[in-house]
């Protein structure tokens, strides 16, 4: 069992910065990977960022790809986004995911739909006004 708890967001201005925590406990191992994705009302929940848990490959989602960062804290179990130059089309819930690498043609790799992680945290809601 993975745990997962978010934490940061909040209501911000168009152009303006928040970053989101995500706690990871449990039984993780260092080749697990992390994401965030979000949800806004009526629309799927979406792909913003993932990596491994012990830090390297970084893939973002094409309309955060230049604002958006994935970074985590090894020491802390701890993963971040940094979200810069909002927009309001970023209002979302944002969620924290975690899941085994899937193996494509014997390479291990992060999944990137939210039906592939099985672990998740409870979501934490981030607005961003015009």
């Amino acid at each position: 069992q993975v745990q997962l708890v978010e934490s940061g967001g909040g209501s911000v201005q168009a152009g303006g910065s928040l970053r989101l925590s995500c706690e990871v406990s449990g039984d993780t191992r260092s080749y697990y990977c992390v994401g965030w994705f979000r949800q806004a009302p009526g629309r799927e929940r979406e792909a913003v960022a993932h990596t491994y848990i012990s830090g390297g490959m970084r893939h973002y989602g094409d309309s955060v790809k230049g604002r958006f960062t994935i970074s985590q804290d090894t020491a802390k179990n701890t993963l971040y986004l940094q979200m810069n130059s909002l927009k309001p089309e970023d209002t979302a819930m944002y969620y924290c995911a975690a899941d085994r690498p899937l193996s494509v043609a014997g390479t291990l790799t992060c999944p990137t739909r939210a039906y592939e992680y099985n672990y998740w945290g409870q979501g934490t809601q981030v607005t961003v006004s015009s």
